[in-house]
């Protein structure tokens, strides 16, 4: 079974997202020595979430029950009673409703901000580093494979390469409409997580050269020696500096009576929550862009791109689904014909025969057994998934365990995500 135990931006508060600020690869290594019953576990730590993928191998609410153990436990060995504590609002996905939430998030259509590109690349680094570390699974890393794929998929579908899908890169477009150039403008970037590493990227492609960071929690010498800008302490001045102020924290929430009176400044606010109080934009000197905003100025085609990318999504999660769900009959299915010809070719070489009959014999074990499982996976898209598992059991006398996965199918089909259930006690 396949579980997603999920704290993000929607179910827990930024401030306790940050004590979840633990090593991905700690994380897994700790959830999978957790329980027995743990095979592999995959975990994902961004700014806007931290999540763990567990294959496992127990009931559904036996499971459920040994991953959020597991997860806590993790959590307190690495971060302590902070970290486990900050995780209480986590949810818990299973089966389809794992792999839809996996899917979406490589997507980027999970991110705060919708259509991200740069989550596809953290979600492909953390499978990788779970299969070099010994953490993964086949089932963990057929998941994660698909799920890349499907992220590539979603963006040439919702044409991202020509929409730009990051919210800082489409509010660089707007500021920069009312710039003549953007070299030479004084740029203060308000935080130092990933986004705001983005966020400079976005700079340099436009041409700025002159960035000052600000980080309310101290790291603006770290971050500025990374990306080669300079650091300040002094938020005021560099509100009267900047000629463009963009702030993407999670430690700071400015207000009118916070900006100098001389300040004359466009403020990108890509805050979740905002970071700029909505009555800084009544301002004299201060145009204020918030992501209420940014989205209503928007190309249309930038947002209906995002349901493109939602139907490639769904689409990908109830193939997948579907496919898995019948998996294990077709799996039982080849190694019954396997094991009889391997009984016969042994059969044939204690007479003395060639080769060429061992050869033959496994060219037609492949022929014969590609149609079945052609028709197998079609009939589990259709939602017969139980059926073509009877039919195999019934004909051929096998037990095809775990073939159960068709509701599972059938609910994605129908909206449904799988199960939730808070990881609190």
């Amino acid at each position: 079974m396949l579980l997603c135990v999920t704290a993000h931006h929607r179910n827990t508060a930024f401030d306790l997202l940050e004590r979840l600020a633990v090593d991905p690869a700690d994380l897994s290594c700790g959830v999978r020595d957790g329980h027995a019953a743990i095979r592999g576990a995959v975990s994902i730590a961004t700014c806007n979430r931290l999540e763990v993928y567990v294959d496992i191998d127990a009931p559904d609410l036996l499971a459920r029950s040994i991953a959020q153990s597991s997860v806590s436990r993790a959590l307190e060995s690495i971060g302590g009673a902070e970290a486990a504590s900050a995780a209480q609002s986590a949810e818990i996905l299973h089966d389809a409703g794992a792999i839809h939430h996996l899917f979406s998030v490589a997507a980027g259509l999970e991110s705060v901000a919708v259509g991200e590109e740069e989550i596809a690349g953290q979600v492909k680094r953390s499978a990788h580093i779970a299969r070099e570390a010994g953490l993964s699974t086949p089932l963990l890393d057929r998941a994660f494979q698909e799920a890349t794929r499907t992220a590539r998929a979603a963006r040439a579908k919702g044409d991202a390469s020509r929409t730009g899908r990051s919210l800082a890169r489409l509010a660089l477009d707007l500021v920069g409409s009312r710039l003549a150039d953007w070299s030479g403008v004084n740029v203060l970037l308000v935080g130092t997580g990933q986004y705001a590493a983005t966020t400079v990227a976005a700079l340099r492609e436009r041409g700025a050269d002159r960035i000052r960071v600000y980080s309310p929690s101290g790291r603006a010498q770290v971050f500025a020696r990374r990306s080669d800008t300079e650091a300040t302490n002094e938020l005021d001045s560099s509100l009267v500096w900047a000629d463009v102020v963009i702030t993407c924290t999670t430690r700071l929430s400015i207000g009118p009576d916070d900006v100098p009176d001389d300040a004359r400044c466009y403020i990108v606010d890509l805050g979740l929550p905002r970071n700029v109080d909505a009555a800084v934009g009544d301002l004299e000197g201060v145009t204020l862009l918030d992501l209420e905003t940014i989205r209503l100025h928007a190309p249309l085609v930038h947002w209906s791109a995002e349901e493109d990318a939602r139907t490639v999504v769904d689409a990908a999660a109830h193939s997948y689904v579907s496919d898995s769900a019948v998996e294990p009959a077709i799996v039982a299915l080849r190694q019954h014909v396997l094991d009889l010809v391997d009984s016969e070719i042994a059969r044939v070489r204690s007479r003395g025969d060639d080769g060429r009959v061992e050869e033959a014999l496994r060219h037609l074990t492949s022929v014969f057994l590609h149609t079945p499982s052609i028709m197998a996976r079609r009939h589990a898209a259709a939602g017969r998934a139980d059926a073509v598992s009877e039919a195999i059991e019934v004909l051929f006398g096998l037990e095809a365990g775990g073939a159960t996965g068709s509701s599972h199918g059938e609910a994605l089909q129908h909206g449904e995500q799988g199960k939730t259930v808070g990881l609190g006690r």
